[in-house]
């Protein structure tokens, strides 16, 4: 028998489905496996080999995950590759308002994340 506790958390799991069609749970697992590993290689490249940096470098995707969808985090990766091709064309991403916001929220992303997996 499902005692008031465990319809209270059943409800707001419930509750808790994304407009999208996600649930929570979804929603803070949307990160595909092979997106996750790649942040974590370069996480390791830039701070070291060693199996502690490799757990904090997980923990600084995983945290990153619960503050942006994956939608979010490809749109400011590609932001942050486009503004390092050259060309008078690909300056609209390198001055755009949007684009600058798009690439904040990630850097913001990290930098908690940074302080949460990195400064234990």
């Amino acid at each position: 028998m499902i005692g008031r506790a465990g319809l209270v958390l059943a409800g707001l799991l419930a509750v808790g489905s994304m407009a999208n069609g996600q649930t929570v749970a979804e929603r803070l697992n949307d990160y595909p496996t092979a997106a996750r590993a790649d942040y974590v290689f370069g996480c390791m490249a830039a701070n070291g080999q060693e199996r502690d940096i490799l757990l904090k470098c997980a923990c600084s995707i995983d945290h990153i995950a619960t503050i942006l969808t994956y939608d979010q985090y490809v749109e400011a990766e590609t932001v942050l590759s486009m503004q390092l091709t050259g060309g008078e064309r690909m300056s609209i991403f390198r001055t755009a308002a949007m684009a600058k916001e798009i690439v904040a929220n990630l850097r913001r992303a990290q930098a908690e994340a940074e302080i949460l997996c990195f400064q234990q």
